[in-house]
């Protein structure tokens, strides 16, 4: 509880005036001698107002207060949670509420200012912007409650716990089921390329038409229905697809407000997205962190929020990658062929180690290793150099882009393709390498 503006302006009128009174008698003015009383007179009521409307604040009941707080919340976005408090007051009150938030989120139109007026339910809101990942707690709301002369303010706690989940901000796939799904990929860069060849899966007989070659005949239905018959393949449906995800250290590099291991997870949601509306199925192993996670390859959309209940939680650590560790857990658990997508931020000291573990990895399954490159390379490497610190960053870069550009080569003459993406840019350049394969069966 502490005094409200207007009772400090009383006080403080009091005070001026008690000091103006003393200052009149040291310097024997003459003042009318009924000031003196009435002054310690209004003294005495304001304590005794104050007081009884202490009292009175004290046996006042809070209102009662109901969060509704969304149960999954888009990391980065914006979202409204709803305030709605109950009162028995018979007069109307004005409160102001606060609500207790996780530190890792940005908050807007808080504290609020609420009229509460008599006989009414009153709801109000303010919007939330998660900036990390993870389960989330609210504790308890913060209430200020007037007394009723307004002398007091009490502040309440209110004990309304509520919780949320932060998922990556995958609210772009369920908002494109309003529009074509290659009208929507195409708006992120991602682009099919022509077909070479036919698929490998078949897919029904129909009538011969023209533009089908000749191997795509079937003579036993052709002699069956006396009119040329063909067969129709579409691309294999069966596949399998295991992201090999790094949660070390180096995909702790901060690109925007997302870190590098945060456009990873965005990445691989979203080639798993359209995989498995291609009829494949898609698995998770992660290395290098503190528990590390493994998914078994399943088809199905379901498997795309079995993904998301698997990732939202997990996050960089700073230990080191050990990729001969990762394969060796991955190929005890992962017998038939598959594509492994390898997501890291790889370095020119990984060439050993790394190109054992993916030559082992690639006896058995397809790899794709993708390395994410940071903005400010692709900066420093464009800028003019115009002083003696411009020029020691901008060969510095280039040292770095042509250390990592030696790995890559050393990767491909392995025959291990590499995919060198910024992070922004990683999710439309994995789709857009998946189609491709896909188109030409290589998978």
């Amino acid at each position: 509880m502490k005094p409200s503006r207007a009772l400090l302006a009383l006080l403080a009128g009091l005070f001026a005036l008690g000091i103006l009174l003393g200052a009149c008698s040291a310097l024997a003015i003459a003042v009318p001698r009924s000031l003196t009383p009435i002054y310690w007179g209004l003294l005495l009521v304001l304590l005794g107002l104050a007081l009884l409307d202490a009292l009175r604040l004290r046996q006042l009941p809070s209102p009662r207060l109901e969060r509704q707080l969304p149960g999954n919340l888009p990391l980065g976005r914006w979202s409204e949670v709803r305030l709605s408090l109950h009162h028995s007051y018979a007069s109307p009150v004005q409160v102001q509420v606060f609500d207790h938030l996780p530190g890792a989120m940005a908050f807007e139109h808080l504290p609020l200012k609420v009229d509460l007026h008599p006989g009414e339910q009153t709801q109000v809101s303010y919007r939330v912007r998660p900036l990390l990942r993870g389960h989330f707690h609210f504790p308890q709301c913060e209430l200020s409650l007037p007394s009723p002369m307004r002398l007091w303010r009490a502040r309440r706690y209110l004990p309304v716990s509520g919780e949320t989940r932060v998922y990556p901000d995958f609210a772009r796939l369920y908002g494109a089921q309003l529009m074509a799904v290659d009208d929507w990929l195409s708006q992120l860069g991602v682009r099919q390329r022509p077909r070479r060849g036919l698929g490998l899966e078949f897919h029904q007989l129909r009538e011969f038409r023209d533009g089908d070659s000749l191997r795509q005949i079937d003579w036993k239905a052709t002699a069956r229905k006396r009119t040329p018959i063909a067969r129709e393949y579409q691309d294999e449906r069966d596949q399998q697809i295991i992201f090999l995800l790094d949660c070390g250290r180096r995909m702790r590099s901060q690109d925007g407000e997302l870190s590098h291991f945060d456009h990873a997870l965005n990445a691989c949601l979203l080639l798993s997205y359209v995989a498995l509306r291609q009829g494949d199925a898609v698995g998770l192993s992660t290395f290098a962190g503190t528990q590390n996670r493994f998914l078994a390859p399943v088809k199905g959309q379901a498997q795309l929020n079995v993904l998301l209940n698997a990732l939202y939680d997990l996050h960089s650590t700073q230990q080191p990658a050990d990729f001969g560790a990762a394969v060796d857990a991955l190929l005890s658990r992962q017998r038939r062929r598959a594509l492994v997508v390898l997501v890291s931020n790889l370095r020119d000291e990984d060439d050993q180690a790394l190109l054992g573990a993916v030559k082992r990895l690639g006896r058995q399954h397809r790899v794709l290793v993708a390395s994410l490159r940071e903005e400010v390379l692709d900066t420093l490497r464009h800028t003019p150099v115009q002083d003696f610190a411009g020029a020691l960053d901008y060969c510095g870069t280039l040292d770095y882009l042509n250390a990592r550009a030696g790995l890559h080569e050393r990767l491909s003459a392995h025959k291990v393709p590499v995919l060198d993406a910024r992070p922004s840019e990683l999710g439309p350049q994995l789709v857009s390498s998946y189609l491709a394969w896909k188109k030409a069966g290589v998978l």
